[in-house]
């Protein structure tokens, strides 16, 4: 049999043309409102749709255009720190060799690191990976149905997960052109006073992706989420409001304002000691990775490719090895060039040396945590900045332990930018091993060559270094960002991811910085590590993961509570299936997962058009129909369509499942 198509040219052409298109909009999308997508998926349906018109076409060569495209999209997230250079006014615009740098080395070790890691989380680890599971079942379902040699139910589940996935997706891209109208309100938002000086409040963001998320990660990493808002929003706003001197804020203000400044470094000092504790749980499974990325070397190179299989041949761990030495060479002239343009050239040596010594052992760090989080979480929902915040107060604190005394006053400012500066470098590389690993989970689930969706990796990622500067430049010079020398507040791009991290090295090498909140986050993830250790060693299956009660505190409401709702009523949908419908609960669940891959599908493909809109028209909201005078009709006309229409969605599933149940009965009767 000749070998099936896989890594073509074809196929990475169209990676890199996709790939044009989520960055940009991921790019805009997350400096307005401090969120990016997964791209994953979306670019696997566009992927399939261009590809079905030619020959031999197969579900791994689909699986290699999502790659590219997913690496470049995720690389975008950098500007969750990079666009601090220029808010505290060190960068005018964005340079391009120095940015592509930035993101191609960067990424590079993302790439580089989590290959020795693929093993240890991917191929034995139970970590649900939800959106490297949905993608891969996207790619199935996509392939099965163009197929027409599969008989009976087989055609049928494909025939029926196709429609889920196509009417999740065509649901969930309508409702979010509805809501863009203002016809239907995104959110549903109450905060209040509690007490006399104490506020509080909630967010649910009418998201039919955000819901699909919690579906497909399941009850207790919901559940844990659920404890993190609790503590945040139950207990740490209305404490922090309470302690403020009188303001003439509104209530929403100060909540918002008590949650973004006092709140989220709870959320950050949890996140670390979650993060922590995940690296010392994954110090065996991680050695033992790297004894069998050995082993398959030599078994490659003195058997012949004989004995592993076709899908467990990762790339060399020797190449992977002189691949990172290769790339802390142009990193190492980053440092010397930024170095000399700084003003800190006297101490060059001890900087240079000491930084790409760091960047070298951090990121593997780094790499692993981010690898774990987009496992538990998904990648749109992994806490990328929370990670961004710990690697750059570490930053701070050692420039500032080691040369703070040596530049007062005005010259901080450049310890300051070189801080954002090797954040930045490490921050790249995070943000590709948060995605590679969700990417090498589709690849597993589909029977790919991991060595060649590597390689496809390290070309998503060159894409992505190479459209990730025209793009910030261009709107740094048509909007600014929120905090920046001369920007306009009103037109300006809020980046509120890069004006925390950039506020955070300040106050680390200024010495303001407050280290009571991060202390009181640690001591809360502390006892969420305890909690569950303890409920591991129970006869109960409860979990309380460390890393979900973090997110709680760090996240919006807008984006947990939405997530909470879809992980209780899938947990519920999917216990009165296997109750009411034993025999066909499996069935119904696989539906189930298709109808929530599908409500993602839709939701991103449609951000991605609204992000253009906005972007091209200049104006916010360039679909609206009607003005805040009609909010409180839109806010019940929005909640009641959810509600019905989730509940539609859910009722047709429970049908589809056993219809094909009764199919395949008649088919084994006969």
């Amino acid at each position: 049999m000749a070998p099936q198509s896989e890594f073509t040219l074809r196929g990475v052409a169209v990676g890199i043309l996709i790939t044009l298109i989520f960055t940009a909009a991921n790019i805009f999308f997350g400096l307005k409102a401090g969120i990016t997508f997964a791209t994953s998926i979306p670019a696997a349906v566009i992927s399939m749709a261009i590809l079905r018109k030619f020959q031999h076409v197969t579900i791994q060569e689909n699986n290699i255009v999502q790659t590219v495209a997913s690496a470049a999209g995720t690389l975008s997230a950098i500007i969750f720190v990079l666009p601090g250079l220029v808010m505290i006014g060190w960068w005018q615009d964005f340079p391009f060799w120095m940015t592509f740098g930035i993101c191609l080395t960067g990424g590079v070790l993302g790439v580089m690191y989590t290959i020795p890691l693929r093993r240890a989380l991917v191929t034995d680890s139970d970590l649900p990976y939800p959106e490297g599971v949905a993608c891969a079942e996207v790619l199935k379902v996509g392939t099965v149905a163009n197929r027409s040699s599969d008989s009976g139910s087989d055609q049928a589940v494909s025939r029926a997960g196709l429609r889920a996935l196509i009417i999740g997706s065509i649901s969930s891209a309508t409702f979010a052109v509805i809501e863009a109208t203002k016809l239907f309100a995104a959110s549903i938002s109450h905060y209040f006073s509690v007490g006399v000086r104490s506020v509080t409040g909630f967010d649910f963001s009418l998201s039919l992706a955000l819901f699909a998320v919690g579906h497909l990660v399941g009850l207790w990493v919901g559940l844990a989420m659920l404890v993190g808002a609790l503590v945040g929003w139950g207990w740490a706003v209305p404490h922090y409001s309470a302690l403020l001197e009188t303001t003439d804020n509104s209530v929403i203000e100060l909540a918002q304002a008590v949650w973004s400044e006092k709140v989220r470094f709870l959320g950050a000092g949890a996140i670390g000691v979650a993060a922590v504790w995940a690296l010392i749980k994954l110090v065996r499974p991680v050695i033992s990775g790297l004894q069998d990325a050995w082993h398959s070397t030599r078994l490659r190179r003195v058997r012949h490719t004989k004995t592993l299989p076709r899908t467990e041949f990762d790339i060399p761990i020797s190449i992977v090895g002189l691949v990172v030495v290769v790339t802390m060479i142009p990193i190492i002239w980053l440092l010397i060039h930024f170095i000399h343009t700084s003003g800190l050239h006297a101490h060059v040596i001890p900087l240079v040396a000491g930084t790409a010594f760091f960047i070298l052992l951090i990121t593997i760090l780094v790499a692993a945590v981010c690898g774990y989080m987009a496992g538990l979480i998904g990648s749109s929902n992994s806490p990328l900045s929370g990670i961004g915040i710990l690697v750059v107060i570490v930053v701070s604190l050692l420039l500032m332990l080691g040369l703070g005394h040596l530049y007062p006053g005005d010259e901080v400012r450049a310890l300051v930018a070189y801080a954002l500066f090797a954040t930045s470098i490490i921050f790249a590389g995070a943000t590709i091993a948060n995605d590679n690993l969700q990417d090498l989970k589709t690849g597993q689930l589909v029977r790919a060559t991991p060595w060649k969706q590597q390689v496809a990796l390290v070309i998503g990622v060159a894409a992505g270094a190479v459209i990730i500067p025209p793009v910030l430049d261009l709107l740094g010079e048509a909007y600014s960002f929120l905090g920046a020398p001369d920007a306009d507040p009103v037109r300006a791009l809020p980046a509120p991811q890069a004006g925390l991290i950039s506020a955070l090295a300040q106050g680390v090498i200024e010495s303001n910085i407050d280290w009571y909140l991060l202390g009181v986050g640690a001591m809360i993830g502390i006892m969420a590590v305890l909690i569950d250790e303890l409920l591991a060693h129970t006869s109960t299956r409860a979990k309380l993961p460390p890393l979900g009660v973090g997110l709680g505190i760090y996240l919006p409401t807008s984006t947990t509570l939405m997530v909470v709702s879809g992980a209780l009523i899938g947990t519920v949908f999917n216990y009165h299936a296997r109750k009411k419908f034993a025999p066909q609960a499996d069935i119904i669940k696989q539906l189930g997962v298709l109808l929530a891959s599908g409500l993602i599908v839709g939701e991103s493909l449609m951000g991605v058009v609204l992000a253009a809109g906005i972007a091209f028209s200049g104006s916010d909201a360039p679909l609206a129909l009607v003005d805040d005078s009609v909010s409180t009709l839109s806010l019940w006309l929005g909640g009641i369509a959810f509600l019905l229409l989730l509940t539609t969605l859910y009722r047709w599933i429970m049908r589809s499942g056993l219809q094909i149940a009764e199919l395949n009965k008649y088919d084994t009767g006969a």
